[in-house]
């Protein structure tokens, strides 16, 4: 791949000015070979693989920080669903496996460790029923660990059992970490359309289709996409608005294209994909809140936004896919609220609810996402704000995902604070009319009608 000095000189503006980063650069390590009939025996054995494996990921990410001026801004690691690898042993707790995972994320100085995850979207087996029940003593007890649960797919439809079992377990998982904001419950992820390839978190797994190792990178760049679109005068139309964010995007990809092909050529793992969503953070001017803003949206929430995000997120994906060899994960722009300022501030002026954030997951890369909700909202609620949330994802074809935070002891307009790129959450009102007949009927979501393809 060829850079040309006036790229460099780009690209040096971008980071210094403008909050161009790669969000992360994360390995993904198979833990295939890890079972045990031993819990014991187990933990050690995924301990020593993703140390193993991992070893150099912080030292060859920093190197290439250095020499390349692209600030990395995570270094993660994801693994093999554990529910995968957790059924020879007996034990009904596995969160000693978490704790498992958590030591080798500190012995490796990485950020987040994502994979303590499950696959239940046509049904749940008794090892999927034990790592799940385990979910929130496991996220209480580590730093670094996420976790994540599929319970939906377009081929599957929709496993409302786990549906009403995630919901307790989101609000198992705040209970148990009040002390630090419920903050529990921001490393746990509910999807419906998992992928095995996102380098995000909380929702990171090593998908089974995966080499022994691979590398995954995902690029930010809400800032740089801003201060281009900031340049277009209000009289500009739409389609100038959508070339401008392309040609963006593709300059925002090749810079995770080239560091991707590196990390993976020094680490001798596959090259996996480059993730080109615009992942925003809370630092000023780095929002897609803002770049929804400058499109010409008078407050993000308001009427236009849907349209605006849509447009965004399909140019996004059409810049980005001409930049390198394999655009994949989530690709698009996420809306966690807690993570954008922009988000926040919206939030906070009532311009932005939780129904209009589910109006804009039909055409984000995900869905409803780090949100806090009383904490009083009860679990059949919970239980239909995931419900609906996988209904957009399993009729539409597309990956969504809920992050809620019951925030224990909170009520609306309460601000809970995480600190680094999770933020802070303004605790949002929730529609209190959920009932207690309709999460509780369980059984399957029959699969719709498009999911008869060969």
């Amino acid at each position: 791949m060829a850079i040309t000095p006036e790229e460099v000189a780009e690209t040096r503006s971008m980071v210094s000015e403008q909050n161009l980063d790669l969000r992360t650069i994360t390995m993904g390590v198979s833990l295939f070979g890890c079972a045990s009939e031993s819990l014991e025996r187990m933990c050690t054995k995924v301990y020593d693989r993703i140390t193993t494996a991992a070893q150099d990921l912080v030292p060859v990410a920093e190197a290439l920080e250095r020499e390349y001026g692209i600030p990395i801004a995570n270094k993660r690691v994801s693994v093999t669903p554990v529910a995968q690898i957790a059924a020879a042993c007996p034990d009904q707790d596995l969160s000693p496996i978490a704790h498992a995972m958590n030591r080798a994320a500190e012995s490796l100085g990485i950020d987040f460790l994502g994979g303590f995850s499950a696959l239940v979207q046509k049904g749940m087996g008794t090892t999927d029923k034990r790592l799940i029940n385990s979910i929130p003593a496991a996220l209480a007890t580590t730093e670094r660990v996420c976790s994540s649960v599929n319970v939906a797919s377009v081929r599957a439809g929709i496993n409302m059992d786990a549906v009403l079992l995630m919901a307790q377990k989101i609000r198992e998982a705040a209970q148990a970490t009040t002390d630090i904001d419920c903050y529990g419950a921001a490393k746990l992820v509910v999807f419906s359309n998992m992928v095995e390839d996102s380098p995000f978190m909380a929702g990171a797994i090593h998908g089974s289709g995966e080499a022994d190792t691979v590398i995954n990178v995902g690029v930010s760049g809400p800032g740089v996409m801003a201060a281009a679109l900031a340049e277009l005068p209000e009289t500009a139309d739409l389609m100038e608005v959508a070339e401008r964010i392309k040609r963006t995007a593709f300059k925002i990809t090749r810079a995770g294209e080239l560091m991707s092909r590196e990390a993976a050529r020094r680490l001798g793992a596959e090259k996996g994909i480059v993730d080109l969503s615009l992942a925003p953070t809370p630092a000023a001017g780095d929002s897609v809140a803002r770049i929804l803003e400058i499109i010409g949206v008078g407050t993000c929430g308001g009427p236009g936004t849907t349209c605006a995000l849509a447009l965004l997120n399909d140019a996004v994906k059409k810049g980005g896919v001409m930049a390198s060899s394999s655009v994949g994960g989530l690709s698009g722009a996420f809306i966690p609220v807690s993570e954008d300022a922009g988000m926040i501030r919206a939030a906070q002026a009532g311009a932005l609810t939780l129904e209009k954030l589910e109006a804009m997951t039909c055409v984000c890369s995900v869905g409803l996402d780090m949100i806090a909700i009383p904490g009083d909202t009860s679990v059949e609620t919970i239980a239909g704000i995931i419900a609906d949330e996988m209904a957009i994802g399993v009729i539409n074809g597309k990956t969504t995902a809920v992050r809620l935070i019951p925030a224990i002891g909170h009520q609306e307009g309460d601000l809970l604070e995480f600190g680094g790129l999770f933020g802070s959450a303004p605790v949002m009102p929730v529609n209190r009319f959920a009932g207690s007949v309709f999460a509780r009927r369980g059984g399957r979501f029959p699969a719709p009608l498009n999911s008869l393809r060969n």
